[in-house]
């Protein structure tokens, strides 16, 4: 996930498994895919796309002191729905 060429849903996919692995913060999660949903040069089909800006906001809070936005639960829902459209 730290290579220079445009990520495929397998490395966005693994993101999202690495986030509720522990391997990745979600702040590095949040951060990598902002990288790619900024790129006005990049072209996405719409799976790509509606996973990549959940992954972008993914370490959102509810204050200063709050918990995630989006639980673990969520993301982990997130992560399923992926999957059954891949699987389309």
């Amino acid at each position: 996930m730290s290579g220079d060429e445009q990520p495929g849903l397998n490395e966005i996919e693994q993101c999202f498994v690495a986030v509720l692995d522990g391997r990745m913060s979600r702040d590095k999660a949040d951060r990598w895919a902002c990288r790619w949903v900024v790129d006005d040069y990049l072209v996405w089909d719409d799976l790509e796309w509606w996973a990549l800006r959940l992954l972008h906001g993914i370490d959102l809070a509810h204050g200063p002191d709050g918990d995630f936005l989006h639980g673990d639960e969520q993301v982990r829902e997130w992560l399923e729905e992926l999957r059954r459209r891949r699987a389309l």
